[in-house]
């Protein structure tokens, strides 16, 4: 029928459109679909109501029907013959209907490996905490849904998805009296546990799909689903943070009296002593830093950070906080509740004392406030510019004269009792630019300006007219202005160029920063006559005005999902989208090599020799390096949809590809992993492959999918197994699925099946590490098959965490962030 009316609907459209073009046409239509679906996705929540319903009176009636109330010494609710073994479920029929997972707008969400997730960088934190009492009335932005309406409607759309996930198939045909409770049932949110002792399964339910897990033969007997998990036997602590956040943030870059370098990636700010190779962490955020000032103290640091969701869908509001950098203990935390979607500029006063702190949000008024944050209070606040705000600064010797400029803006402003007043930068005869970049200040207090014209401008001090202009000082933007304490200014720009300008203005050297590191985006002064540059491509470079640039610390450029270990030495391999391929030395923390693909790369895993790496792309393509020489050993495509794992068996003999396109490709290894010939495929799952695990003896493998499968396969002739007996008490090599009688604790409350990205277990069989969608990576005890298991929980990703792994000595592990592109390698104590 509605395929019909569908046809019907598609036939009229397209007769009625005649004139319109084909894509109008297509749009149409798409836009008709949609709304049918959203019809049945209200058909399905409708339907789960009118399960739940009955089910709850059932339950009532069951027990009216016993003899009096029962104590359960658990204190867990058990439901009459829950999912029992034998008797059928009358109305099976929700479990066969997996609800989509919606957004409040209706859109419905990409499937998980698409790499267009929603990450906690993306929409899971586009909503706003409500503002206190302000005397700037916001412009309302028009793509923010207020906090409230967004969580009802979040709250909306999961009770739907809950109620559906939980009625699966709860009821009985029997009379709930008659059946006996053969199994303990939790009802967590949209995750429903049973345990059949008959049979040695645990079954649960992810959004509305059962999952059925079966235990080894040795603890079918004993099992017990309430049996209470116990803490991991160890804990970890942050070691070291590979990479810096250039691409999209500015004067991020400080060096302090202690001789550690100052900068910042996803939630921590790395405090880096490059002499002695030590570094120190400041964790105080919950989510992305997009801004740093240093006090003139030289001790006091100021940080603001984005607005986000915690992983139970509390709103986290944007705020600053300002802590001590001897200690790492945080002071003050400034403007919770005021500030709007993130923060953008932050500046210290310099003349009384820093008493005072500017700080731009990023609003859609860009409100300019200024506070005295030692007491918490906010002093001004005014509407900045509806476009954007690129820097903001205080005057050297006039702490009530601020000066903040950004797209087709400069203004100069004046903070007159507890007003601030705006006086806007005259261009007159040159020429306005579209985006003024950034602002420093003279020795005689003159501001000075670098614009996307590549033109250098002073003005005078106390005016808003053009004292000078150095024309063309850069091809294209100039992104950094830095005035030395020798009284020489530096310009770095788009053109990778590094110039130095006199008193006078005239230049005195240029220097060009190889193409590798990519456009200079920051300038610091550095120890010395050394400076620190922060470029586009994350990298954080040291040297002279006339020497050559090392780089002190680097990473990715675009979301990083491909981790792999070696098997021998203290070395990890990552891969993103950005088609960088490295291999890095956890000991020095420095890059051992890189390689440049022409695809953009999502997976990888190393030969148990430790002598070749396989590497999976978006495209089908994957290619095996060298790992001495990263030179190419060979190169295959299957499919043309990308490859989410690289799995060599235990013996070496055999490589499994994970594919997209559902698929699990064997290929035969020989000659140390130098010779490759396909021996077939493995189909059978109806989703993208997500994990691979090999048994210990490389005779089976384990696959999960996208839509929550479990299959085991005998790789060698490309077979299914299906019998339970052979499956069960398979010992496996690895524990990177994330579905599994072992590993089903690790899945928290009201999870929709797609936020835990990564899992595994550590060699030594004691631990087992997630890295989930809310930048957390949790510790659980192995295994961790107990309903909500608890966990040691670690922050300091900012975005969904993409992939974790154990060094091969168990000694460090190592996570990956996507959107927040960084490495974090932590150190198991």
């Amino acid at each position: 029928m509605a395929v019909a009316g569908l046809l019907r609907v598609a036939d009229d459209s397209a007769s009625a459109a005649s004139s319109m073009e084909v894509t109008d046409r297509l749009a149409s239509l798409e836009q008709r679909v949609q709304m049918q679906e959203d019809e049945i996705q209200l058909l399905k929540s409708a339907l789960a109501d009118v399960v739940r319903r009955l089910n709850a009176s059932e339950e009532q009636q069951a027990m009216l029907t016993r003899k009096g109330p029962t104590k359960d010494p658990t204190g867990l609710k058990k439901s009459p013959s829950a999912d029992s073994c034998t008797g059928k479920s009358a109305r099976p029929m929700m479990a066969a209907l997996p609800l989509r997972p919606t957004v409040n707008n209706g859109t419905v969400l990409p499937k998980k490996g698409s790499g267009t997730l929603p990450s906690p960088s993306g929409s899971r934190r586009d909503a706003p905490a409500p503002a206190t009492k302000s005397t700037v009335k916001r412009t309302s932005s028009s793509e923010h849904v207020g906090p409230q309406g967004r969580k009802e409607s979040a709250g909306d759309a999961r009770g739907n998805r809950t109620r559906a996930g939980s009625t699966g198939s709860n009821s009985s045909g029997k009379k709930a009296s008659e059946s006996k409770l053969k199994e303990p049932v939790f009802n967590a949110g949209m995750r429903r546990v049973t345990h059949c002792k008959e049979e040695g399964y645990v079954k649960m339910y992810l959004k509305g799909r059962p999952i059925t897990m079966y235990m080894p033969k040795d603890l079918v007997d004993t099992y017990s689903l309430e049996a209470k998990a116990e803490l991991p036997p160890k804990k970890l602590k942050l070691d070291w943070v590979y990479g810096y956040r250039g691409r999209d943030c500015r004067s991020n870059l400080y060096l302090l009296p202690t001789g550690e370098t100052v900068y910042f990636i996803a939630s921590v700010v790395v405090l880096y002593n490059v002499d002695e190779q030590l570094q120190r962490h400041y964790t105080g955020h919950t989510d992305d830093i997009k801004c740093l000032a240093v006090h003139p103290d030289k001790i006091t640091i100021a940080t603001g950070q984005v607005a986000g969701t915690s992983s139970d869908g509390k709103q986290l509001a944007p705020h600053v906080r300002i802590w001590d950098s001897v200690s790492l203990n945080t002071l003050h935390v400034l403007g919770t509740g005021f500030f709007d979607r993130a923060l953008v500029c932050l500046a210290f006063a310099k003349s009384n004392g820093g008493s005072s702190l500017c700080v731009v949000d990023d609003s859609n008024d860009h409100v300019l406030s200024v506070w005295d944050w030692q007491r918490e209070e906010r002093l001004a606040e005014v509407k900045c510019s509806n476009e954007s705000v690129f820097a903001a600064d205080f005057h050297p010797t006039d702490a009530n004269i601020i000066v903040t400029c950004g797209k087709s803006h400069l203004y100069f402003w004046t903070l007159e009792r507890g007003t601030l007043v705006k006086k806007q930068g005259l261009f007159e005869k040159q020429e306005k630019p579209k985006f003024v970049l950034c602002v420093t200040f003279s020795e005689n207090g003159d501001a000075i300006t670098g614009d996307s014209s590549g033109n250098i401008l002073v003005w005078g001090k106390g005016t808003n007219r053009i004292s000078h202009a150095i024309q063309g000082a850069h091809e294209g933007s100039i992104f950094a202005l830095c005035m030395l304490r020798n009284g020489t200014l530096v310009s770095g720009g788009k053109d990778r160029r590094l110039v130095s300008w006199d008193g006078n203005y005239q230049q005195i050297q240029a220097i060009e920063v190889p193409e590798l590191y990519g456009p200079v985006r920051t300038v610091a002064e550095g120890r010395g006559e050394s400076v620190l540059i922060g470029t586009t491509r994350n990298y954080v470079l040291q040297g002279s005005l006339d020497g050559e640039f090392i780089p002190i610390t680097q990473t990715h450029t675009d979301e990083l999902w491909g981790l792999a270990i070696h098997p021998l030495k203290h070395h990890f391999l990552t891969c993103g989208h950005d088609k960088h391929v490295c291999l890095w030395d956890s000991v020095s923390h420095q890059p051992i090599w890189t390689k440049t693909m022409e695809d953009a790369v999502q997976s990888s895993g190393f030969h148990p020799s430790g002598a070749v790496v396989a590497i999976g792309t978006q495209t089908g393509r994957w290619l095996v390096l060298d790992t001495e020489t990263k030179d190419l050993v060979t190169v295959h495509t299957d499919g043309n949809e990308q490859l989410s794992v690289m799995r060599f068996s235990p013996d070496g003999n055999f490589l499994a590809i994970g594919s997209h396109d559902n698929y699990i490709y064997i290929y035969a290894v020989a000659e140390n992993g130098k010779k490759y010939s396909r021996v077939g495929k493995c189909s059978g799952h109806s989703s993208f492959i997500t994990h691979l695990d090999w048994s210990v003896d490389s005779q089976y493998l384990v696959s999960n999918s996208g839509d929550y499968e479990i299959l085991y396969w005998i790789p060698s002739v490309c077979k299914q197994v299906v019998s339970v007996e052979t499956t069960r008490d398979i010992p496996w090599a690895t524990y990177t699925c994330t579905l599994g009688f072992h590993v089903f604790g690790l899945w928290p409350d009201g999870s929709d099946g797609t936020d835990i990205n990564a899992v595994c277990r550590s060699h030594e069989g004691r631990l087992l590490v997630t890295g989930d969608d809310f930048g957390k990576v949790h510790l659980f005890a192995f295994p961790c098959s107990q309903f909500r298991a608890p966990s040691h929980i670690y922050g300091g990703h900012s975005s969904h965490v993409t992939n974790v792994t154990f060094l091969f000595d168990d000694s460090h592990l190592v996570s990956t962030g996507g959107k927040d592109m960084s490495i974090m390698q932590w150190r198991v104590v």
